[in-house]
């Protein structure tokens, strides 16, 4: 026992002194070593990485114990076209993720590992979630619309308009204690590959070269055909009725959204950072920054973003190679580790039966990691 104590000990003082290490002389040499430039291979067939993991980094002692020593990234599948929306399943055991350009979501089994095509078509679903009594929450880009997926398998739309003007297309979802669905409705879903354009010119159509009837001829017969709102983010309480939280406009655009431990707070992407504001009787007020997501100087571009039962937030990180990844702000806005990905990574997911993996949505593939901390959402 004292062998096997030491041993766990002298692992996690390493995650907690090398990946610092290589941090600093990441920073000497100016641009950092990433899994790419190393030449690092990942999967099934892929050598045996070292512990602790090189491309986890400690940047903050506070970091220490939310990383294991014993625990390296692991490449779960690749050849997605966009991998995005991940949600855990505390009942059913699985994380349910889209591909939105695919038009696909997928389902990974826990207890086998098996990832397997859940709903084709998804009318290319963006966000997932699950709400508290166990169902299934995803945003359609294609519908321009959230619904709900009941446990008798029928589904429910939960939100498609505002005041009678249809949705863009709704993005990324959180659920609050209260019941109420909270979610952000960028321009995103308009564009080919993740929707379908609007007709005519428009901001994803420029010139109206695209047609959205070619390769689906449903566009704007369920759901909306043109975008017309401001993006912004709505919540939805018990009853169906749905109110705007906050408004943005053309480059001030919200995306990733989550709630504190406490659901006191919400954290959301706008525009190029993360802001967050309080949330009193079922509104968003004293909205302000809590981070500007750059590292070293580097933008690293947030999208889907966790918080953990310490009240950090876990940003999936598109940037440049060195930086794309993982970032995990504390809850006063300071970067206290990163995790490289050789990949973008547009969101994630705290997963498995004790909520202390990472389960990260990049780009082509899907990556996991054991972490010595728990995600504080159900989903």
């Amino acid at each position: 026992m004292t062998d096997i104590l030491s041993r766990r000990l002298m692992l996690a003082g390493a995650a907690a002194s090398l990946p610092t290490l290589a941090f600093a002389a990441d920073k000497a040499q100016f641009a950092p070593q990433s899994s790419i430039l190393n030449g690092r291979t990942y999967g099934p067939d892929a050598p045996p990485n070292i512990y602790p993991d090189p491309d986890i980094l400690i940047l903050d002692p506070s970091a220490n114990d939310i990383f294991i020593g014993h625990s390296s990234i692991k490449r779960v599948k690749t050849g997605f076209q966009w991998a995005e929306g991940p949600a855990w399943s505390g009942e059913g055991q699985y994380v349910v993720f889209s591909d939105v350009s695919a038009d696909i979501q997928y389902r990974y089994l826990w207890e086998t590992g098996e990832i397997s095509a859940f709903r084709q078509q998804s009318f290319n679903s963006n966000g997932n979630t699950f709400d508290y009594e166990g169902r299934q929450i995803s945003a359609q880009h294609y519908l321009r619309r959230v619904v709900r997926w009941e446990h008798d398998g029928s589904m429910t739309v939960i939100a498609d308009s505002y005041n009678g003007q249809p949705l863009n297309s709704p993005n990324d979802i959180a659920v609050h204690k209260d019941g109420s669905i909270w979610f952000t409705d960028p321009y995103y879903g308009a564009q080919l590959a993740e929707g379908h354009p609007d007709p005519g010119n428009a901001i994803f159509n420029p010139g109206g070269w695209a047609n959205p009837n070619i390769g689906n001829g449903s566009a704007g017969i369920i759901g909306s055909q043109k975008q017309v709102r401001p993006p912004c983010i709505y919540r939805v309480d018990t009853s169906g009725k749905i109110e705007v939280m906050l408004e943005g406009k053309l480059g001030l655009v919200p995306n990733g959204i989550a709630f504190s431990p406490d659901q006191t707070k919400v954290y959301y992407v706008w525009g190029n950072g993360i802001a967050q504001a309080d949330v009193v009787s079922g509104k968003l007020v004293n909205p302000r920054p809590f981070t500007d997501c750059n590292v070293d100087g580097v933008h690293c571009g947030p999208d889907g973003h966790r918080v953990d039962v310490r009240g950090n937030v876990w940003s999936g990180s598109t940037s440049v190679p060195g930086y794309m990844g993982v970032t995990v702000w504390n809850p006063a806005g300071k970067c206290i580790g990163r995790i490289r990905l050789p990949e973008t990574c547009a969101n994630l997911t705290f997963c498995g039966p004790k909520r202390d993996w990472l389960w990260m949505c990049a780009s082509q593939s899907v990556y996991l990691v054991r972490l010595g901390v728990q995600g504080a959402a159900i989903a």
